[in-house]
């Protein structure tokens, strides 16, 4: 599937130190560590032996051990050691399947497939806010959400919800009107300009409410971008952020999600600024939980639109044209 070719994020680049840790993504339980040269490597998360988790086990030398038997695999997945038969020496049939693995973002990366010459089918997906050296970045996360991978995507790319789900926050029933925005398509997913919302608290640092400029876009299936910009004078002088979601689809109907936070705010403690992004997806959160059918209809007869849908209508068509199957139907 079109998704095994994706980097996906699965967890917190300082959540893997000394000890094996167990992931799932796509369905597929992993485990991640790190190698004598501190580079995390992904494996499934079974002993080709005898089957045990080696997410029981512990790194041993520069090596994982295996709980049971003890056996060691190196980085790229080779078994190195077998403790049993000291003299041994592993032909390589004796290995684990192991993965690409990035680092980027605060996070680890993996791809369970690469293109028919063994290279990385795709790229990493972007968040341009990274390289700018003026926004201080931070992590949000993670959050395990019982919801596809899309249906939360999707949400993160809608205004309409504001004035009911973060009254009082990102909006007020009393404004919910939405004026035109325009949504074009890109080389690498979807994109939506002019997007205007009135927030009674567009940021931590809002002295009163105010018009709010964003700007969508999704650069891969499971990842979406925005950036916004109060209105002058309503909030912390030069305030602007950009913020990425970033989604692991652990099962088509469950994911774990992270926001990597990128905002002109060097005053705040990293629990404030968390704390805010927190009391958003968490208003969210339910919602996103009691939608039915858990994956994201495809079929544009399957859910009623209106003329604010514009950019989760052109989402459902990029992940149609994608050739997208897991967490949508």
């Amino acid at each position: 599937m079109i998704e095994a070719q994706q980097w996906h994020p699965v967890a917190l680049s300082d959540a893997v130190v000394s000890a094996p840790l167990p992931v799932r993504l796509l369905d597929q339980e992993l485990v991640l560590w790190r190698d004598a040269q501190g580079q995390v490597q992904a494996f499934v998360d079974r002993c080709p032996h005898r089957g045990a988790r080696l997410s029981l086990g512990r790194v041993q030398d520069g090596q994982l051990e295996c709980p049971y038997h003890g056996w060691q695999f190196a980085s790229g997945g080779q078994c190195v050691k077998v403790p049993a038969v000291p003299a041994f020496v592993p032909p390589a049939k004796h290995c684990v399947a192991s993965y690409g693995v990035q680092e980027a973002h605060g996070l680890v990366w993996v791809q369970l497939a690469t293109d028919a010459e063994g290279q990385p089918a795709t790229p990493l997906p972007v968040f341009e806010a990274e390289a700018d050296e003026r926004l201080r970045k931070l992590n949000c996360g993670p959050y395990d959400v019982e919801a596809s991978a899309p249906r939360i995507i999707e949400n993160f790319l809608d205004m309409s919800h504001f004035g009911f789900v973060h009254e009082g926050w990102l909006g007020s029933r009393d404004a919910t009107e939405m004026s035109h925005y325009e949504v074009e398509t890109t080389e690498r997913g979807v994109k939506a300009t002019g997007c205007k919302a009135i927030q009674p608290q567009s940021n931590l640092h809002s002295t009163k409410p105010a018009e709010v400029d964003y700007t969508y876009e999704v650069t891969a299936p499971y990842t979406a971008l925005l950036t916004k910009v109060p209105e002058s004078g309503s909030s912390k002088q030069g305030w602007r952020e950009a913020i990425g979601l970033f989604v692991c689809p652990v099962t088509p109907d469950r994911s774990r999600v992270w926001f990597r936070l990128a905002v002109a705010d060097f005053d705040s403690t990293d629990e404030q600024l968390q704390q805010f992004q927190h009391t958003i997806f968490t208003q969210d959160q339910p919602v996103l939980e009691s939608q039915m059918p858990k994956p994201l209809p495809l079929d544009a007869k399957a859910e009623l639109n209106s003329p604010a849908d514009r950019m989760s209508v052109a989402y459902r068509r990029y992940l149609k044209a994608s050739g997208v199957t897991f967490g949508v139907c």
